[in-house]
């Protein structure tokens, strides 16, 4: 383990020093093989933060699993993961702690691949400083390029670009010298400032901890100088206005309210002037309280709960923040997303939104470009797949506290989770609010939906019927619609060939134009639905997250899911349209339950089995839910 003097003579002192050092976080990135995990190895071993039975199992390692021959293998010391040892590659962030005589470190290895991007971007997160491996036998890879702009976009300033495996290269100053000028050129378009440039040999431990005598015309620092010296700014946040995320509202008893968090950035004082975002209701801080007692003051960093001077409602996911500059709310968004799963990103489609504490539903309405990392060229996209970086316009459901990203990280970035599936699937930085969230309002009216239902003598809904091509969608929804309109009732059947005519007449079939199709439909129904109307749609709709935004655009009870349900053999028996044989020809694309997916719904309020229903029994079974629901007497 690394040793002091002190150990051995004045614990306690030691100790209390090694309470007080600074700490630095790094990540190293890269191309694959550029050796990041060799460099943090090798790192651990010249701090001395090995025990002797971890270095005695490395050596044992290094010869199974090994690629350097007889000598140590210092990747092994950070690729726990058996499949990163068998491919010799690193898959997952690994994190690592080390300390010398003047800071305390915590580094994440960050995998090179580019499937694994979603990770590197993990660990940049809370970064300070990043090392960006190139190896100097290839030079500037498409992984450095694509790093470089992660790193940049994520907004870590320090960058040092340890330009590896010069051993390999004969120590040739001239290979050095090409690499930083291919560099620089790249670095200055995407606005990278600080940077600094070492050779070095992680295998060998060329520059390092010590200056190499095989790089005599190298006169820089070595890494560790580097990462012991580089300044950086610990009161930044501190010195942001005051935003505290509410964590939860602690309430005891019914003498005492206060609001825990974490605060984000800036200091609060009792007496100061706050404003809670996005409600925009103003107090004053009465206390801060933590477990040990009250506190004078409180600064970016601590958990404490405060206590306010009024009653003021305030909720989880709340933000409070300095009344002189308080951070902004809006629902509507300019903002960066870098897509991390292999289902790709679509317009229209619902994702949660996680900021801070707060949850919301979020709707990408518009990806404005994707960005090429290599040229920096902005592309047209329709989607984001795996990996992609784009600029979009997001839409919320309702409000959010914010800042820019660039003003402050807590605050203005966020991340992406699948409905269904719960997984992150984006990391996304907000840029500003766009204007017509400022400039649209919801208008009041006095003739609401209860009054125009009860005028018609009937609970408005809709009717969302969903199966295969060829189920019997339409036929059954008619049928629905003429025993509704015979009994009086006031309908309006959306059929999915029918507002191809004419309200999405410009989507195709690809799974992008399929999600805006249903958003847009869904739209439309709850526009009917408010009407006071019984909205009967007949669509594919063939994915479940697309049913479950239609479904939350209306209230609850309003909405019925009826799976038409019938097997792809009968459906492709019937095929009305001969669509299913243009298809197995290869004469239609993206054609569902061919080479396009049909999700199930899981859990629909009405199940119709067409292998033992006929039409007419299908459609009484469709009435006899609606009168069980109240929806008609």
């Amino acid at each position: 383990m690394h040793t002091s003097d002190l150990i051995a003579t004045d614990i306690e002192q030691y100790l209390r020093q090694h309470e007080h050092k600074s700490l630095l976080r790094f990540i190293t990135c890269g191309s694959v093989d550029d050796g990041k995990s060799t460099l943090i190895g090798r790192l651990l071993y010249e701090s001395k933060m090995l025990f002797e039975d971890q270095l005695a199992a490395v050596e044992a390692d290094s010869k199974k699993y090994g690629t350097q021959g007889d000598n140590i293998d210092f990747a092994l010391l950070v690729d726990g993961l058996a499949a990163e040892r068998e491919q010799g590659i690193t898959i997952d962030v690994a994190y690592r702690f080390f300390s010398t005589d003047k800071r305390k470190f915590i580094v994440a290895d960050t995998p090179g691949h580019e499937q694994y991007t979603r990770n590197m971007v993990t660990g940049a997160s809370t970064a300070d400083v990043a090392v960006l491996m190139v190896d100097a036998r290839k030079g500037i890879l498409t992984q450095t390029r694509r790093h470089s702009y992660l790193v940049s976009l994520i907004g870590i300033r320090h960058i040092v670009v340890a330009i590896n495996k010069m051993d390999l290269v004969d120590y040739a100053e001239k290979t050095f010298r090409r690499i930083v000028e291919d560099y620089r050129e790249f670095a200055a378009r995407i606005g990278i400032t600080d940077i600094t440039f070492i050779p070095m040999s992680a295998f060998k431990g060329d520059n390092i901890t010590a200056p190499s005598d095989n790089m005599p015309w190298y006169h820089g620092t070595t890494l560790m100088g580097y990462l012991e010296t580089v300044e950086v700014d610990e009161t930044r946040q501190q010195q942001l206005p005051f935003r505290m995320p509410v964590q939860w509202v602690n309430r005891p008893n019914l003498d005492f309210r206060g609001f825990a968090g974490t605060i984000a950035s800036g200091i609060v004082q009792p007496g100061d002037r706050i404003r809670v975002q996005p409600s925009g209701k103003e107090s004053t801080v009465a206390r801060i309280v933590t477990y040990d007692g009250d506190l004078p003051r409180a600064v970016a960093g601590q958990s404490v709960t405060l206590a306010l001077s009024d009653e003021i409602d305030i909720s989880r996911g709340d933000v409070i923040s300095t009344a002189a500059a308080p951070a902004g709310s809006a629902d509507q968004f300019e903002t960066t997303v870098v897509w991390m799963h292999e289902e790709p990103l679509l317009p229209g489609r619902p994702y949660l939104l996680k900021i801070g504490t707060k949850t919301v539903t979020a709707t990408v309405t518009d990806i404005k470009y994707q960005v090429n990392v290599n040229t920096l060229e902005h592309i047209a996209a329709k989607k984001l797949e795996l990996n992609a970086i784009g600029v979009c316009n997001i839409s919320l459901d309702r409000q959010i506290a914010f800042d820019p990203y660039a003003d402050n990280k807590d605050t203005g970035g966020y991340i992406l989770i699948d409905r269904l599936s719960n997984n992150t699937v984006g990391a996304g930085l907000l840029h500003f609010a766009l204007r017509r969230a400022h400039n649209i309002h919801m208008q009041h009216v006095d003739v609401d939906k209860a009054a125009r239902s009860a005028m018609k003598g009937q609970k408005a809904c809709v009717l969302w019927f969903t199966g295969l091509s060829g189920a019997g969608k339409s036929t059954i929804a008619n049928l629905v619609e003429k025993k509704l309109h015979a009994a009086g009732r006031h309908t309006y059947l959306l059929d999915g060939d029918n507002v191809r005519h004419g309200l999405n007449k410009d989507l195709g079939f690809t799974d992008a134009d399929r999600v805006e199709n249903i958003r847009r439909v869904a739209e439309v129904a709850r526009l009917m639905t408010d009407a006071g109307l019984i909205v009967i749609t007949a669509f594919i709709s063939p994915f479940r997250s697309e049913r479950r935004m239609a479904r939350g655009l209306v209230a609850e009870g309003e909405f019925l899911e009826i799976f038409v349900d019938t097997p792809l053999e009968i459906a492709e028996e019937r095929d009305p349209k001969g669509l299913y044989k243009k298809a197995r020809k290869g004469e239609l694309k993206n054609f569902t339950g061919i080479d396009s997916p049909y999700e199930a719904p899981e859990a629909p309020e009405v199940r119709l089995d067409t292998t033992r229903l006929t039409l007419e029994g299908a459609a009484e079974v469709v009435i006899d839910a609606l009168r069980e629901r109240g929806v008609i007497a």
